[in-house]
């Protein structure tokens, strides 16, 4: 490990006690932590304790130091007003304490220029500080500053810029002897590699991590933890992206790092969009949004916000999202480094919404930057081509020529950067297109993306979001199937699948599912299997027919007999939870037997009118829908829309989707 130097060049000196003996250990160990460690969270104690002992002591210069050194590596670390008007405050005063053409005068100046610009979302006053670094011919100012003008930079227009400043921070490396500096310039270059879905940006990442296995450095390691998850995802390994996301969560608070809890928002938007799960993170979302830990500049949650209120039919939440970004003017959203997900957020949500005008104008704004992918944060999170994105708006705005273009090309372009749940999902989107566009020969073709994007989803475990099934399939029947699976059921739609215990009301689902379009009188499901046969759909059956058949009722008693031991099972585990919901299903199905039983225990027969039917089986129905719709809210909705009861039970598949 290298020997930190700051001030008079001496490496740390510390007691065996741990106590710091005097103001230039402070000064070193703060340095050593800072650009060798990259731990920030104890450069700050290190930091912070110097300047408090140099403003005791009156040492002006020290506190110029130290407030340097409080600052941190990257721009806007300090989140909380209070703290970012204090260390603004200490950094002017440290400024007009030492020469503006000193070393340390340079840095300071950079510093409040660096800070001053990412709030504004401007760029000229840390770029002139670069020139003036080099003009001075200080290489430490200048890859300081080189490093804060890239993090000003990494919205989607500036490749170039960034590309030529993490260059130079490799060479000025060379210079300062700084191992932060030659770490932090390798991060930059990784990081704009793959911000332009170059292929061998991966190659840089790997050297990038042969020099962090040498020695660690906390606060360039949590930004290659976030790029590992973020790959993780594009390979579709969704399940290891879960859980490289929480490590990578924990790893960045123990650096220090402001955005671990914004990066790992963005990982988990991801990691629930392509699980086709984007409504459950809607109240977390809405925490998240008002998070004073989110950098000023990114609008990418807010964005998220809207779509996953879009994602569960809540119009007002999301639209009222949308209208907050840029004040409602899309067109003055900086473009930081969130800027790209925002715009894709936005096209997602405004689709659902069927808002048109919304759509159009973030196919204006994101048509530039057509070539590049949907990248969020330094290769926090990809959302795959930019392309998607436009063909979604188009197809919104009603240009299905132009959907089916974009979509074509973002299938093609999400296969070359390795992205397959994103060329999933632009799959499904192609269908829709097609089927919206409606040439002779586009039905055929949606079909064949459509099974190609199903398959590919079950086997990346990834389940596309349930409108793009509705949306994609619209010129055919879409049907739910449902078999029993030992003493479980799988209940599939399309690339769908959810599994739930044994009811009676599955029973009966299972009846309707196998006869899409038939109706069913009640009083032949509560019969059971044994009458239920081609003459089930007669309806001039018996009226006398018992409400329980022996079969039923052995059934029932095998049931009872299983929850029990699941009550007993559950409560020797003490899993206090689902022994209460056993409990409650068995309560449920004593109630049912009294209830179809008469006098002596023998079966009660329907009323002539069948209402006791209608009414037993509509109630073990609809439990069975609520059970599935906790397992997959989108095959519970699809089911809830289709299924009917009453005298006459139907399952009738929505042609229309």
């Amino acid at each position: 490990m290298e020997k930190a130097t700051c001030v008079d060049g001496r490496a740390p000196a510390l007691l065996s006690d741990g106590r710091v003996v005097g103001l230039q250990p402070l000064l070193r160990g703060g340095t050593h932590a800072l650009w060798a460690d990259g731990d920030r969270l104890a450069s700050r104690d290190w930091f912070d304790n110097a300047y408090r002992m140099a403003e005791s002591e009156g040492d002006l210069e020290a506190m110029a130091w130290s407030a340097l050194g409080l600052s941190g590596l990257w721009l806007h670390e300090h989140r909380d007003t209070a703290a970012a008007v204090l260390l603004e405050t200490r950094l002017r005063r440290a400024l007009a304490t030492v020469a503006p053409d000193s070393s340390l005068g340079l840095r300071l100046a950079a510093r409040l220029a660096g800070e001053a610009d990412y709030r504004t979302s401007q760029h000229a006053r840390i770029l002139a500080a670069v020139r003036e670094a080099g003009n001075a011919d200080d290489p430490v100012a200048r890859a300081e500053a080189g490093s804060m003008a890239h993090q000003c930079l990494l919205g989607p227009e500036h490749r170039e810029t960034r590309h030529a400043l993490a260059q130079d921070l490799v060479a000025d490396s060379l210079l300062t002897a700084r191992r932060g500096d030659l770490l932090i310039g390798l991060l930059w270059r990784t990081v704009d590699l793959f911000l332009d879905a170059d292929p061998h940006a991966e190659r840089y990442l790997a050297e990038l991590k042969g020099h962090l296995a040498q020695d660690r450095h906390l606060a360039v390691g949590f930004v290659v933890d976030a790029i590992d998850v973020m790959l993780s995802i594009r390979a579709g390994r969704i399940e290891e992206a879960e859980t490289l996301a929480a490590t990578c969560a924990e790893r960045g608070q123990a650096a220090g790092d402001a955005d671990a809890l914004g990066w790992h928002g963005t990982h988990l938007v991801a990691l629930r969009w392509y699980q086709g799960r984007i409504a459950e993170l809607l109240p977390a979302l809405r925490e998240l949004v008002n998070s004073p830990t989110l950098s000023a500049r990114d609008d990418s949650h807010l964005a998220a916000l809207a779509l996953a209120a879009a994602a569960t039919g809540d119009q007002r939440q999301a639209s009222g999202a949308l209208a907050k970004l840029g004040g409602g003017d899309l067109a003055g959203l900086p473009r930081s480094s969130t800027w790209l997900l925002t715009m894709y957020c936005v096209a997602e949500a405004a689709h659902l919404l069927r808002d048109g005008a919304t759509s159009a104008t973030v196919y204006d704004l994101l048509r530039p930057f057509a070539h590049l992918p949907i990248m969020a944060g330094p290769g926090v999170a990809c959302f795959g081509s930019a392309h998607h994105a436009l063909g979604v708006a188009s197809l919104t705005s009603g240009d299905a020529v132009q959907a089916v273009e974009h979509l074509r090309e973002a299938v093609r372009h999400n296969v070359v950067i390795g992205h397959w749940p994103a060329a999933t999902l632009s799959r499904a989107r192609l269908a829709q297109a097609l089927r919206a566009r409606a040439r002779p020969v586009d039905a055929a073709e949606a079909q064949r993306e459509l099974s190609v994007a199903a398959q590919d989803a079950a086997g990346f475990g990834m389940a596309l979001p349930a409108f793009e099934w509705r949306a994609a399939a619209r010129a055919q029947p879409r049907t739910v199937s449902c078999q029993r699976r030992g003493s479980r059921w799988m209940i599939e739609l399309g690339a769908r699948a959810a599994v739930v215990d044994d009811l009676l009301g599955m029973s009966y689902l299972a009846v309707l599912l196998a006869n899409p379009g038939s109706e069913i009188p009640a009083i032949q499901l509560a019969a059971g299997p044994g009458l239920l046969s081609a003459a089930a759909v007669d309806r001039t059956a018996s009226s006398h027919q018992p409400v329980l058949d022996e079969q039923a009722v052995r059934a029932y008693k095998r049931r009872l007999s299983n929850l029990q031991k699941e009550v007993d099972g559950y409560h020797a585990r003490n899993d206090i939870a689902r022994a209460a919901r056993a409990q409650e299903e068995l309560d449920w199905l004593i109630a049912e037997l009294k209830a179809n039983s008469g006098l002596g225990g023998r079966p009660r027969t329907f009323a002539k009118s069948d209402e006791l039917a209608r009414i037993s089986v509509g109630k073990a129905i609809r439990r069975a829908l609520q059970r599935i719709a906790i397992a997959d809210p989108a095959i519970g909705r699809e089911l809830r829309d289709t299924i009917t009861t009453g005298a006459q039970c139907c399952y009738r598949p929505n042609l229309s989707r």
